[in-house]
């Protein structure tokens, strides 16, 4: 006797102006009016997230702050307070985990669930969907968007139809009619160049896509090709995995304008590298691999890297690895885009030298005392004097 496999029924969550919503919802002055997470406006700093009432006026995550003000200057502008979304992401994810196992998070405020097996007890899985929404918004006081597909893909794009506090479920029969008349930037993996080159092909929707043969595109694409042609067609078969193992954390910034000045930047290059080494510290990993990313006026973008001898998540070893890595560029134009990433994580403990103990254990009990700081009074309570100076030039 042939058993039909079952079909997966996948759900995609995906919150609603996260940082920007849990913000307003711990302070009621907030609700209804424009709110920007992210920092200072007269700082270089950029948007994390912002409040729909905020989108109205054409801002969005990754601008600058000052363009940011510029569009809304009747905007309000808070810190981000990682510590709090990620308490609430937990909260969150916590109901998630009361009707599956096949749990796989995106980011705290984004993730995919494989309720396949969890039918017979939840009943349908438009059900456990519905159920999943509505105790967010009563045990959270937050809102989401959830799509509902027979996979990860599909189900993505079908939690972004009816932002936000939206939910939509996609059928089988309908994935053509659905997917058809998309712009092709909407399929995973076509970023700007890709879709430039896509549109030099004549090719501005889905449905032109599905038009083109795999073997072209895969002339065109190399291995892209083929990721584009099944996507195309709604097909994915990539499971729900619980455990992703994070292989990089890392932050960049684009600046307002070019920057040549080499003292300038390394001051950017510490305050990226205190924003990663708190998120290593957050998920108690270590780095041994710093990497430094720059992008220069005309767009070239190089980047070069460094290995250490030991693991470390200190903000100071990895703003001076980066350091070196951009004395060793000798910079041959302004740059509009750095970047500080750390790769070759682990979560077990290094052993110092004798000599370097001391100091390792003073300056990780120096770090986590910030970070404590930061986790109760906002990511802006504390900082370095060399970022506090920069800060006070600004304004």
């Amino acid at each position: 006797m042939n058993i039909q496999p079952k079909k997966r029924q996948i759900i995609h969550v995906d919150m609603d102006a996260f940082y920007a919503s849990v913000e307003q919802r711990d302070n009621p002055e907030l609700q209804g009016k424009p709110v920007v997470v992210g920092g200072n406006p007269k700082g270089r700093g950029v948007a994390s997230t912002c409040s729909y009432e905020a989108r109205k006026y054409d801002i969005r995550s990754g601008m600058s702050l000052a363009e940011a003000q510029r569009r809304c200057p009747q905007a309000i502008f808070l810190p981000v307070n990682m510590g709090k979304y990620q308490e609430v992401s937990a909260q969150i994810h916590k109901i998630f985990e009361d009707y599956t196992p096949l749990v796989e998070p995106i980011s705290l405020d984004e993730a995919f669930l494989d309720v396949t097996d969890s039918l017979s007890l939840f009943g349908s899985s438009e059900n456990i969907a519905t159920e999943i929404k509505q105790r967010i918004k009563k045990e959270l006081q937050l809102t989401a968007s959830v799509g509902l597909a027979s996979n990860k893909y599909l189900a993505k794009i079908s939690s972004d139809i009816k932002k936000p506090d939206g939910f939509f479920k996609l059928s089988d029969e309908e994935i053509d009619d659905f997917l058809d008349p998309l712009p092709v930037e909407r399929i995973w993996g076509v970023g700007p160049k890709t879709a430039e080159q896509l549109h030099r092909l004549k090719v501005k929707t889905i449905s032109d896509l599905k038009g083109l043969d795999e073997s072209y595109l895969k002339h065109i694409f190399g291995s892209l090709g083929s990721h584009l042609y099944q996507l195309a067609r709604g097909i994915d078969n990539r499971p729900v995995e619980p455990i992703r193992e994070i292989k990089s954390i890392g932050r960049e910034t684009t600046f307002p304008e070019d920057i040549a000045d080499n003292d300038v930047l390394k001051t950017f290059i510490l305050d990226l590298a205190v924003d990663v080494g708190r998120r290593l510290r957050i998920k108690s990993l270590k780095a041994r691999t710093i990497t430094l990313k720059i992008r220069y006026t005309d767009f070239r973008t190089v980047s070069r890297s460094k290995t250490l001898d030991l693991y470390t998540d200190l903000d100071k070893d990895i703003a001076k690895e980066a350091w070196f890595l951009l004395d060793d560029l000798r910079l041959t134009q302004p740059v509009r885009l750095l970047g500080v990433s750390v790769h070759n994580l682990t979560n077990e403990l290094s052993q110092p030298s004798l000599f370097d103990a001391v100091d390792k254990t003073n300056m990780e009990i120096i770090s986590r005392t910030v970070d404590s700081l930061k986790d109760r009074f906002g990511e802006d309570s504390i900082t370095l004097a060399r970022l506090l100076k920069d800060k006070r030039k600004e304004r």
